[in-house]
């Protein structure tokens, strides 16, 4: 364990859930606070070495968790071989919120899904609503298929304007996109895009100043690398989940409160996209926060003034509890 940062609150372990051992890294400032679950992106893109860039601040609203899944960062390391599928996933989210309640003696938690984490997050509220206080969605994936439209299409646009000779030659290359079912030409055609998309800063990259707060982690070992070379095939089954998920064939009722979170220049979870969802759905409670000049890592962008949305619904949610 090292240096706690003179925090209340950290702590790094593993927690034996549904047949393996999980990798959790809490931080919190009291006891008192709601707990939040951080479901990270990917699929296998742990966010838990992130925490550093923009976390400090919720850490007085919250009691901050971060969960490795299964099939990503340090809970990969330690099982390399015990690949996700979504009812798995889906079995150890539920056993690490009944393991959360029981430790923080709470009878609810907050749920925060950030692009996969989204996908995985809707899911849970929809099937386990009495379990969470409320949910956030960050990136929230609607569906899969017409954001790789969306995205594509906005990325087409741009090199035009740019007159982007070397860039249109690519784009063309990609061919029709996307198809309409997950295949392995189809991972080949989504990371050429990204390529392009990160050009043009429409989709999320690790530049250098990202690559430092990973480096600079307290948790960070060198095994990270790894775990996040190894995530593509590790995933492979929640890829196809996530290519064939679509909110939108679903029922637009929620039992609990919802808040999505998006940034203005996210074109890798279009925000027009979720926000045109967002406005069909009924909830208790929900709101919809976009937050400019951010884009797919928008609580890294943007960190005060995700906070600030951040803060706006921990307090009207708390006041609502105690009335």
């Amino acid at each position: 364990m090292r240096k706690k940062l003179n925090k209340l609150i950290f702590v790094e372990e593993y927690v034996y859930i549904n047949g393996i051992e999980q990798f959790l890294f809490h931080n919190g400032t009291s006891y008192d606070n709601p707990v939040m679950l951080y479901l990270h992106g990917g699929p296998g893109s742990a966010e838990s070495l992130f925490t550093e860039g923009f976390q400090g601040k919720w850490e007085d609203l919250y009691t901050v968790i971060h969960w490795d899944q299964r099939g990503a960062g340090k809970t990969l390391i330690k099982n390399p071989h015990k690949y996700p599928t979504i009812d798995l996933v889906l079995k150890d989210l539920y056993d690490i919120v009944q393991y959360l309640k029981k430790k923080y003696n709470k009878d609810k938690i907050v749920l925060l899904g950030h692009s996969w984490g989204s996908v995985l997050g809707s899911t849970f509220i929809k099937k386990y609503p009495e379990e969470v206080s409320y949910y956030i969605g960050v990136g929230q994936v609607v569906s899969m298929l017409d954001n790789e439209r969306v995205g594509y299409e906005k990325v087409k646009e741009l090199i035009l304007q740019k007159k982007d000779i070397r860039s249109q030659k690519k784009l063309d290359a990609i061919g029709e996109y996307p198809d309409e079912k997950y295949s392995e030409e189809w991972l080949k055609k989504c990371l050429k895009l990204r390529k392009l998309q990160e050009k043009y800063k429409l989709a999320a990259s690790m530049d250098l100043s990202i690559s430092l707060i990973a480096f600079k982690s307290p948790i960070f070992k060198f095994s990270d690398i790894l775990a996040l070379m190894k995530a593509f095939k590790s995933n492979e089954k929640l890829v196809e989940f996530l290519v064939n998920f679509n909110l939108k064939l679903q029922s637009n009722e929620y039992k609990i409160p919802v808040f999505y979170i998006m940034g203005g220049n996210d074109w890798q979870t279009p925000y027009s996209e979720a926000e045109e969802y967002f406005n069909k759905i009924k909830a208790p409670v929900k709101k919809y926060y976009l937050i400019p000049n951010a884009g797919h890592m928008t609580m890294l962008d943007q960190p005060d003034l995700f906070f600030e949305a951040l803060k706006e619904i921990a307090e009207k949610q708390k006041a609502a509890k105690s009335i």
